[in-house]
Order: structure tokens, then C-alpha cells, then sequence
């Protein structure tokens, strides 16, 4: 259930990138700029591997659980993200389709995502530069020693109170953040990030 979630909320937004970086030079940029900033670097990215270490913080246990594993992406339509032991789990979404299996000999469970969140409909919508901002979004972007930093928060009221992603000009993927209303928060750190490296069909399958 945590890679679901997650994930569906890191294709939601449009994977996002980020990195660790001095806070000196920053300067506030239009919420705009920024945007468009990410669709243009993600838009010379055809396929991309990364390692991730994932730490979920817990408010009411007040704990941190720290995970770690990878990630495969194809455009248009395919994600696939495998998590390490002691957290074991696998996750494939296909358009709007997600499988996750908990472990190599445990059946899979899917769940069919409303067909206008699907990967396809996202990459649709990077498919032209970004003149506004879509209706009821907050974003707030600036830009730090030439990494870009993106804090979203979502129209409407449901789980995710924000999310901030920060990214290099060229759509390198580094770090997610994940803020929930109940005061949880996840952070995705991508490292090892290999490009437009071939990916095929045969790269994105649970067995």
C-alpha cells in the first residue's frame, strides 16, 4: 500500500527531481518559469533508471522508516519501482494501472486508476510549453546555484497537504518530498540516475 500511494502521487506530479544544495543565490522565480522549467528538461528524457532511499516519517509513532531500492521509467506509460528487504514490495503502473506484489511467491493485487490520471494524459499535457498554471494549484519555484525547487500544493483537499521537488535544468530526478495533513512525510532521494539507456517492454514486468 505504501509503494501504491507513493507512487501514484510521484507520477500524479510528474516525477520529480532533487538535490542537496548550498541555500546561498537563491532568487524566487514565477511559479510559471518553474514549471515549464521541469517540462522542458523532462521533455529530453526518454527512459531513466535510479537507486532510492526512501524515509517515511511516522508522526503518531513518531518514528522514521528508512528504505531503500529502484526505480525504471519509460516514457510514455510505464513505471516500475522494487524495494528492498526488510520492506519488500514491487510496483508496476501501466498508464493507469497499478500492480504491486509484496513478495516473489505472493499473488499481486491491481488497482485501476480513473482513466484521465493515467501516464499517458500527463504526457500529453507536457507536450506543449506552460503559459499558466492549472486551475486551483498553488506553486511556489525558485532556483539555488542552478537547481530548481518546486513546492505544489493540490486543489483539492484529500491526503497530500504539499509536495516539493527540486530538479536540474536537463530533468534529472533527485528528490521528492511528501507532506500529509496528518503531519507524516516522505522523502525519496534518487541517486545513480542512468538516461535514455534503452529500457524495453521486457524492463517492466513483477515476475
Amino acid at each position: 500500500m505504501i509503494l501504491m500511494k507513493q507512487a501514484h502521487v510521484f507520477f500524479l506530479l510528474l516525477l520529480a527531481i532533487l538535490l542537496n544544495s548550498s541555500p546561498c543565490h537563491a532568487r524566487a522565480i514565477s511559479p510559471v518559469e518553474g514549471l515549464e522549467a521541469l517540462r522542458r528538461g523532462f521533455a529530453g528524457i526518454s527512459d531513466f533508471t535510479a537507486d532510492i532511499t526512501q524515509e517515511k516519517r511516522l508522526s503518531l509513532m513518531k518514528r522514521t522508516m528508512v528504505m531503500n531500492g529502484s526505480l525504471r521509467f519509460k516514457k510514455p506509460d510505464l513505471f516500475f519501482m522494487e524495494i528492498n528487504p526488510p520492506f519488500s514490495g514491487r510496483m508496476l503502473l501501466r498508464d493507469n494501472i497499478i500492480e504491486q506484489a509484496s513478495g516473489r511467491d505472493k499473488p499481486s493485487s491491481r488497482i485501476t486508476l480513473p482513466p484521465e490520471q493515467g501516464l499517458k494524459q500527463w504526457f500529453l499535457k507536457l507536450a506543449t510549453p506552460v503559459t499558466s498554471l492549472p486551475d486551483g494549484v498553488a506553486l511556489k519555484a525558485d532556483l539555488t546555484n542552478s537547481v530548481y525547487t518546486l513546492t505544489i500544493t493540490p486543489p483539492d483537499k484529500g491526503q497530500v497537504k504539499d509536495i516539493s521537488i527540486v530538479f536540474l535544468a536537463d530533468g534529472t530526478v533527485r528528490r521528492l518530498v511528501i507532506n500529509e495533513q496528518n503531519g507524516d512525510s516522505a522523502t525519496m532521494t534518487l541517486k545513480k540516475v542512468r538516461r535514455n539507456i534503452g529500457l524495453t517492454e521486457k524492463d517492466f514486468r513483477l515476475e
